[in-house]
Order: structure tokens, then sequence, then C-alpha cells
């Protein structure tokens, strides 16, 4: 195949909710540029995308598929994304590495959650966008309505470039207001045949042909002035009027096709490759150092590698883009993140699970290659002497998570290998194995993104696992002060040991003074600050640590065995065995021996005083509490308002986001465990949410209890 200049190349994501059509698109794509000789089917399970085995079982898209066609001398890169918000981490990356977005709409149901989704990356990552109304043939397909559905979500920047004559079975012609022109198609879709504008349908076109034009004109002051003088601008300006709408995000051009029958599909494409930014045109991203690195033909070569496929029989095929230079066959090349030498011995240009070979590809191009020894996804490779690397991927917080086991324990190693193995592929895996919780934690963004990945460990790694609900990281504190003291004292042949320490306990709070004096049971207790530790806990608050041992009673020495025990105490709390946070100690007074007392003696002395003082320092369970944002369709926002409160959730506003609601909560970990499943089947599938941590705040009483209660019959089973 030809080899692509920087300024012939276009990189677009196809985004949209599932059942948008995106995998019939793409085969539509393919086959009307040649690129595959028919046409696959999703029923058939074999089309260009969904070619792995999870996909066709599930009968939904679980990664993004890279493909491109050739068209009129142009080269088209396409990521189809998955429509799900559970994989919403490829459409996250697809838009990193792409220039533009198609969001395909279903003519059915006009924009969906998924739209909205989808459409608020874009926003946040500043990318043109194209809407495609997909199945007109649909009976239920009512354009106008879609359309206006369009502009009440995304304003007057919604401008159709298309309207179909009909909607419905009898769909085969559509008035195209940038050609002025009727085109219209056999029944198997193809080349259109060009027309004039029938009578009837003129004084519509003309109406949006100038609504067109003026909003092209509008991001362009010379266009402006032509257009105010004229009325009328010639079609290579409208197109330049058009690309710098798409630009600014002040445009968002409408098309109509109809992918099963492959109409409108060649329009589309030459719309794209005419209208579409290049990749030489679009903003440069920057490398972890902060510097702009432009998309050079003639700069020095970085490549980019943001998707690793696992392929029968092949193993890692790694897809990249071309950041900086000219990339050609048998180039070394080093590994800015693991400091590893490579040879790219092929490129390919990508069609799905198909790779068609190319000598080079330039910069601002999107290829993939096989069998590189030491390169993961995010990883730089750069010619010798250069030194970028790229980090510019931000994906989602998670929202689901499950503990997970092997059924069969000696097969943890086997099962933790396959699953960093599978976070290559998707980089919204997420697998922790806590300390804390004593279990191995994925997270991802739904039950059916976890859901598929214990498929694939049972079904491809052969490997059964077992899911559960995650224990909730609780923290537990103090609310009062309370004063203790402990004797260890052990004697068994030889040298004994012996400790005894004094200690008080109190809330800790950022800049408290230091303490002076305390009041227990009408004695009072004067205390000399000797010495303290304040210590940042991994887990999140702090403990001081105060020496005010006066008259060597503890000889310093023993401070630091002391810290230990009460430190091994905060890990395991004596509430739940959970950690501890936000604590002052104060050891006061104390004994030692001689001969007898030892490092280890005063650590358990230390210990077992500090967990007395704790129990009666009114000891209170924290939870950890989530903000959560729900988008939901205005007819289901009473029944998700109700199910949040009946989660404990507090509700903290509530606005407008473009035609759907966004409702803001705080809601406890522990009643957020099901809720993406909840959520899906209370609205349809038709709401979304995202979910960040906010702080800890104290459980309910009868939470409390219940949890002591439960942890005490956990300990006298073990």
């Amino acid at each position: 195949m030809k080899v692509y200049q920087t300024n012939e190349i276009k990189n677009v994501a196809i985004l949209g909710n599932h059942g948008a059509g995106k995998t019939t698109l793409t085969e539509s794509l393919l086959f009307e540029s040649g690129v595959i000789k028919r046409r696959g089917s999703v029923d058939s399970k074999n089309t260009v995308s969904d070619y792995f085995p999870v996909e066709q079982e599930y009968g939904y898209s679980v990664f993004s598929t890279v493909f491109h066609t050739e068209w009129k001398n142009k080269k088209l890169n396409f990521v189809d994304c998955p429509g799900s918000d559970d994989f919403v981490g490829a459409a996250v990356t697809a838009l990193n590495v792409t220039d533009s977005a198609v969001i395909l709409i279903n003519g059915q149901y006009g924009p969906e959650v998924g739209t909205q989704n989808h459409f608020r990356h874009t926003e946040n990552l500043n990318k043109p966008v194209v809407f495609a109304i997909n199945q007109l043939d649909n009976d239920k397909c009512d354009f106008d309505q879609v359309l206006d559905q369009l502009r009440n979500s995304y304003g007057g920047a919604v401008v159709p470039v298309q309207y179909p004559v009909q909607t419905g079975p009898e769909f085969h012609e559509v008035i195209d207001i940038l050609l002025m022109k009727k085109l219209s198609w056999k029944s198997e879709g193809g080349a259109p045949t060009l027309e004039d504008i029938p009578a009837s349908e003129m004084d519509k076109a003309q109406g949006l042909r100038d609504a067109l034009v003026e909003s092209a004109a509008e991001h362009d002051e010379t266009l402006m002035e032509k257009f105010f003088e004229s009325g009328e601008l010639t079609e290579d300006e409208v197109h330049e009027g058009i690309r710098k709408g798409l630009l600014s995000r002040g445009m968002f051009p409408v098309f109509c096709v109809c992918a099963k029958k492959s109409m409108g599909v060649r329009r589309m494409m030459e719309f794209l490759g005419e209208v579409l930014p290049s990749a030489s045109e679009v903003e440069p991203v920057k490398n972890t150092k902060g510097e702009v690195v432009k998309v050079d033909d003639n700069g020095p070569v970085s490549l980019f590698f943001f998707k690793t496929g696992i392929e029968p029989h092949i193993g890692g095929v790694q897809y990249f883009k071309v950041m900086s230079g000219t990339i050609k066959e048998g180039t070394d090349m080093e590994n800015a993140d693991r400091g590893s030498k490579e040879r790219v011995a092929q490129l390919f240009a990508c069609a799905g699970s198909n790779r068609i070979p190319v000598p080079e590809m330039h910069a601002g191009d999107i290829g993939c290659t096989v069998k590189l020894k030491d390169v993961k996804t995010g990883n730089t490779l750069n010619e010798r002497g250069v030194d970028n690397s790229f980090d510019y991927i931000k994906y989602p917080n998670s929202k689901y998570s499950r503990a997970i086991k092997p059924e069969n324990e000696a097969d943890m190693e086997k099962m933790m290998t396959a699953l960093n193995k599978m976070r290559e592929e998707d980089p919204t895996w997420v697998v922790v194995q806590s300390k804390e919780l004593r279990q191995t934690i994925v997270y991802g963004q739904g039950e059916f993104h976890l859901r598929t990945l214990k498929w694939r460990l049972e079904n491809n790694e052969n490997l059964p696992v077992v899911y559960s609900e995650p224990r909730i990281p609780y923290r537990e504190t103090i609310t009062k002060a309370a004063r203790a003291d402990y004797r260890h004292k052990k004697q068994s042949g030889g040298a004994g040991q012996f400790g005894e320490v004094h200690l008080i306990v109190e809330p800790y709070t950022e800049g408290m003074p230091d303490p002076t004096v305390y009041k227990f049971n009408g004695q009072e207790f004067k205390i000399t600050v000797k010495g303290k530790e304040e210590i940042p806990l991994e887990w999140g608050g702090k403990l001081i640590f105060i020496n005010s041992v006066v008259g060597g009673a503890i000889d310093t020495r023993f401070m630091p065995a002391i810290l230990k025990g009460i430190m091994g105490r905060m890990e395991q709390g004596p509430l739940t065995g959970s950690y501890a946070r936000d604590v002052r100690v104060i050891v006061y007074d104390g004994k030692m021996h001689p001969v007898d007392s030892n490092e280890i003696s005063f650590m358990l002395a230390g210990r077992n005083a500090f967990s007395i003082a704790f129990k009666n320092a009114g000891p209170k369970i924290l939870e950890p509490i989530y903000d959560v944002e729900v988008f939901v369709p205005n007819e289901y926002m009473g029944d998700v308002m109700s199910d949040l409160q009946g989660r404990r959730g507090l509700i903290m506003g509530m606005s407008s986001d473009k035609g759907n609601q966004k409702l803001a909560a705080k809601v406890p970990l522990k009643e957020m465990a099901n809720y993406s499943t909840s959520l899906s089947s209370l609205t349809g599938g038709r709401a979304s949410f995202d979910m960040s941590f906010s702080s800890y705040e104290l459980v309910p009483t009868d939470v409390q209890e219940k949890l002591i209660k439960e942890f005490e019959a956990e300990q006298e089973e073990e």
C-alpha cells in the first residue's frame, strides 16, 4: 500500500452507545474502501471488529479495534470503540491518540447515555466531533426528532450536512446540503447516484444550506466578510470554515448513514478525508518533561504504544502512534520507560485481525508491530539519543470491585500472571494485593467489565476463580482521652522479661497544641514534652508519639520499642482489626529492671497499654465515603434519588447536563458494592455514574455494633 505523509493522515475515533451499529459501520467502511472483499455481520460472528472469543460470546465489543481505509489519497485511521461504559478505557485511549471523533447515533433512540458519556470525554480532550445518525431504515426512526434532541443537548453548533428524504424501510435517499444534490442508492448500497434536488425539497434544502454556510463562515473573519457581501461561499471555502469550526468545537456536522446497507458510508468517508483536520494540523502533545513534541516527518523518531492485544498463535500485538519522525522496518530503538533495546522488525497498517505490511510510517500515523521483547502499554520507543516519554492518557476512577481467588489455592501465582497480562490489554482493570484487607482485589468500571475478566480467566486460561464482595477498608479512631498502664513480666529460666509502660491516648487533630496537663478520676498528670515524633500513616491520618518520661523511669533507648508496639496495634485496631489513625500517645511513666528489661518487653508492654487505653477512649469506626455523580435521564431521577438515600447516601445537589440530570451525592463505600448493577436495572441501562474517594466519616452506632460483633465472631472461628 501507499506510504502516506503526515498531512494525508486523518485519525478518527468511532464512538457511540452500545447498539448504535459501530461494528457494522466498521465493516462497511472497510468494504467500501476495498480493504476487505466481503462484509461480515455481528450475527455471523465474522466481523473485523469483535473477533475475540469473549466478544462473540457476549455479543458486545470489549476491546477497541484499530483499522484504516484509503479514500481519495487520504489515509483514515479509525479506532472502533466499545459502546458500554464498562469499557470506557478503550474510548479514553482512542480519543487520546486520534484527532477527531465520529459519534454514531441509533436513529431509533437518539442520543443515549453512552452518547453523553463519550461526548463528555471529547469535551474534556477538546476533540472535534462529527455526528452520524445510523439505522435510518428502522421504522421507529424519526430523523427530525433525533436532530432536535442533539440540538437540545449540544446547542446550535449541531448543523446537518445531510437529511433523509424519508426514514423507515423505504429509506434510500438523502439530500446533501454541502453538495446541494440528492444521493440515492440501490438496495445493495455502495456508490450513490447524484441527482438534482427535487423541487419539493428545494426550499428546505436551501434553508439548511444557508444555515450551514453561515455557521462555517462564523469561524473565519475573511469568510464572514465574503458571506455578508455575497451571501454564498465556494465549496472549498465552506470546507475550510467547517474545518476551523470543528477544531474550535464550534460546529458538529450531522451525517446520515445506514451502515447495514452501506448507504451514506462513502460520502461520509469523503467528507472525513477532505474536511477533518490532518495529523499535522492538530495541537501536538507534551512529553513527561513538559516539552512540546511536534508532529514532524523529519523529526527524531518516537513511538507511543497505546494498546496491546494478545492473539492466539501470535502473542502480543503492539499498537503505536508515530509521535514524531518516520519509522522504517528494521529500526533499532530504545525503550524510554524500561531501559531495554528493541528492533522494530515489521510495520503493519491495521485492519482488525488483518495486518498489511508497510515499509515505513510517518509522524501522526497509527500502526502495529509484533514480537517485541519488552514493550508494555504506555511505553515509548525512541531512536538512539532521543529522550521522549509520554504519559498523557488519564483513565477514570474504578467503580466496581471484587475480591478474587483461584478455586485451587496452588494456582495463585498463575492467576496473578494472567491478571497482569490482561491488564496490558485494558489498563482500567486494576489489580491490588491488599495487605490491609488480606485479599486480592480487582477493580473495574462495572459488573460486566469484571464478569468479562472472569470469563477470560476461566475460558482462555483454563483457570477457575471465585469472586466475593471485598472487605471494606474501615479505620478506627478515638473520641476522648484515656489512660492505661501495662506491665509485661515473664520468667522462664535464665534472663526474664520485664517492662512497664504508663501512657495516655487522645484524638489528634492537625495543629493542636502540645499537652500540658490531664485529669483522670480526680488525679492530675503533668506533661513535660521531652521528645516528639509525628508519623504520617501510609493508610491516612497521623500518629503523634510524645516521650514525657522524667527521672529515668524508662531509658530513652526503649522508646523506639514502645513506639513499635503501638504501631503494631495501629495496624490492627482493637475494634475490627482495621487500621487506626489520628491518635496522640503520651508515654509519661513506667518501670524497668536492670537485668530483665529489653526491647521485646517494652514493645509488648507498649502494645498492650495502648490497646487498653484505646478501648477506653470512646473508640469509633470510620468508613470511607465516596463522592458519587450519577448522570440520569429525567424520568428516572426520582427512582435513582430514592435508591441512593436507601444506601445511606446524602444528596448534595442536582444540575442539568446536556439533556440529562446530574445528581451529586456522598455515599458510604459499603453501600456501593453492587451499585452499577442496580443502577442499570433501575434505568434500563440508560444511566451512568462516576465515583471518587472523599473522606472518612464516623459510622452510625448501630452499624458499628454490628461490625464489632462480626469481627468478634470471626476471631472466635479462627
